[in-house]
């Protein structure tokens, strides 16, 4: 009796030292089943874009984000070239949108798109600039040879579309060997951009949208402006692929997003930076 009297009193004292617990975990029980927790987790997609579509692209994400709530979205710009060899080893990407559809193409043939959602959504022009201050008078190409244009600025071949389709436009005209020595490479169109609106070179290949963007916005601002002196001719077919990447976990809103950037908001944004139609 004595026993079972004391295994009582036991009983019940352990029951009081714990009812602070378990007051703890029944109010936990409570909370859960009254707090409402969000659908999902904000989704995040990271768009590997060309350095040439910074502005449009920016605003076009944020144009995507406002229709399409719980997405961010999240845009690395670069050199095409440089964008395909972040893929091949590793970096996470959902979206890929370079600058020149062989970009596109080496993509593809390191089976890093998901081929079926692959679309064309912009065309560009490559331009020749130079210093807004600069006297010298360019009428043709040829004019590049002249003793005055001892620097001239293009992206890398190998990694910069614009680059290539200037050199391709060189080529085309006889001038790349007389030209090879004064040319200065820069590893993307925006800083061959800079070099020019710096005067650190005598002129620069980039392309429209560039040049235009850099006077409405930054060059309104500061009085570094570019002028525009030649224009290459349309043969160079400067077209914008886009495509979701195979590495993607989220495929459903990478395909929203590839969706968007070819429907008609997108296409007034483009058209506001001098994006042109692809025909």
């Amino acid at each position: 009796m004595k026993n079972s009297f004391k295994n009582e009193i036991i009983f019940r004292s352990n029951i009081r030292s714990g009812f602070p617990y378990i007051l703890t975990a029944m109010m936990c029980c409570l909370f859960l089943q009254v707090t409402p927790f969000p659908a999902f987790a904000e989704e995040e997609l990271i768009v590997s874009a060309a350095a040439s579509l910074t502005n449009a692209m920016t605003e076009i994400s944020r144009a995507f984000e406002m229709q399409t709530p719980g997405v961010n979205v999240r845009c690395n710009f670069a050199a095409s070239g440089a964008l395909v060899q972040q893929m091949s080893s590793g970096a996470p990407v959902d979206v890929f949108a370079p600058a020149s559809i062989r970009d596109m193409d080496r993509a593809e043939a390191k089976n890093l798109i998901d081929i079926p959602t692959k679309k064309i959504f912009a065309a560009n022009e490559l331009i020749l600039i130079v210093p807004s201050e600069s006297k010298v008078p360019v009428k043709t190409i040829s004019d590049l040879q002249e003793p005055a244009f001892r620097k001239i600025a293009v992206g890398h071949p190998d990694i910069v579309p614009a680059g290539r389709y200037a050199k391709i436009f060189l080529e085309k005209n006889g001038l790349w060997e007389a030209v090879y020595d004064r040319l200065v490479y820069a590893n993307s169109v925006r800083e061959v951009l800079d070099y020019v609106r710096r005067g650190e070179v005598d002129a620069g290949f980039v392309y429209a949208t560039d040049a235009r963007s850099l006077n409405a916005i930054d060059g309104a601002a500061s009085g570094n402006t570019v002028r525009t002196v030649l224009a290459a001719d349309s043969s160079l077919n400067i077209l914008y692929p886009i495509a979701v990447t195979r590495g993607t976990q989220h495929h459903p809103a990478a395909s929203r997003f590839c969706e968007f950037v070819t429907g008609p908001d997108s296409r007034r944004i483009l058209a506001a930076y001098g994006f042109m139609e692809a025909e």
